[in-house]
C-alpha cells in the first residue's frame, strides 16, 4: 500500500514521501494515528494545500519536544519486580509499564512514545528510547530491580562503574600515546643499526 507521509517516520521517509508499506502497518499505525494518509489523487491535493500549514505545525511541535528533552536529560524511573536468583524476571517489563513510570515520575509519556523493540526481562540498568517528537528522541534509565533498595544501589553502582571505564579508557588511552612515543624514538637508531649491514651484505 502506498501513503504519503505527514511527518518524518523512522525508517520509512520525511513528510510528504510518498512510501510503500504493509497494509497492516498503515492501517494499525500510520492511518490511525494520523502519521499519513492513502496515496491517492485527491489526498496528494490536499497535502499540497496544507503542506505549508503541516510544516509549520511540526516546526512548532519540534521546539516544544526539545524544551521538554532538555529537562528530560537525566530521568531514571525504578520499576520494582520479583526476579529468579540469576536476576530473570517473573514476568516483564513493558512499553506502558515504562510510560506509566515515567508519567508518574512528572513527564506526561504515551506508551507509543516508548520505543521498545522486546519486553525487559532482567533486573538492571536498562536505557530505553523515547520519541518525543518524530525528530526528537531521548533515553531514560529504566532501572529494573526487586526493591527501592536494591534499585537505589544498582543506581549507585552503575554510576561507579561508568566512571571506571572511563578512567580505564583514558588510562589505556596515555599508555597508547607513551608507547607511540616511544616507538617513534626508536626507530631512528634502528634504522641507522640496519645500515650497516646492508652494506656489508653488499660487499
Amino acid at each position: 500500500m502506498e501513503v504519503i507521509l505527514l511527518q518524518r517516520v523512522e525508517k520509512l521517509g520525511q513528510m510528504g514521501d510518498v512510501v510503500s508499506v504493509k497494509p497492516g502497518h498503515a492501517r494499525n499505525r500510520l492511518l490511525p494515528q494520523g502519521m499519513a494518509l492513502r496515496a491517492t489523487k485527491a489526498n496528494l491535493s490536499v497535502f499540497e494545500a496544507q503542506k505549508a500549514q503541516l510544516e509549520a505545525d511540526n516546526l512548532d511541535r519540534r521546539k516544544e519536544a526539545e524544551a521538554v528533552a532538555e529537562t528530560m536529560s537525566d530521568v531514571a524511573v525504578t520499576l520494582v519486580r520479583q526476579a529468579s536468583d540469576v536476576g530473570h524476571l517473573y514476568g516483564s517489563v513493558t512499553a506502558r509499564d515504562i510510560a506509566n513510570a515515567v508519567t508518574e515520575s512528572g513527564y506526561t509519556v504515551a506508551r507509543t512514545q516508548v520505543v521498545l523493540d522486546q519486553p525487559i526481562k532482567t533486573l538492571g540498568l536498562h536505557q530505553v528510547k523515547i520519541s518525543l517528537h518524530p525528530e526528537v528522541a531521548i533515553e531514560v534509565t529504566a532501572n529494573v530491580a526487586r526493591s527501592e533498595e536494591d534499585a537505589a544501589e544498582q543506581l549507585r553502582k552503575g554510576s561507579a562503574v561508568l566512571g571506571t571505564i572511563e578512567e580505564m579508557e583514558a588510562e589505556e588511552e596515555e599508555a597508547l600515546e607513551a608507547a607511540e612515543e616511544l616507538f617513534e624514538e626508536e626507530v631512528p637508531a634502528e634504522a641507522s643499526a640496519d645500515a650497516p649491514n646492508e652494506e656489508d651484505s653488499k660487499a
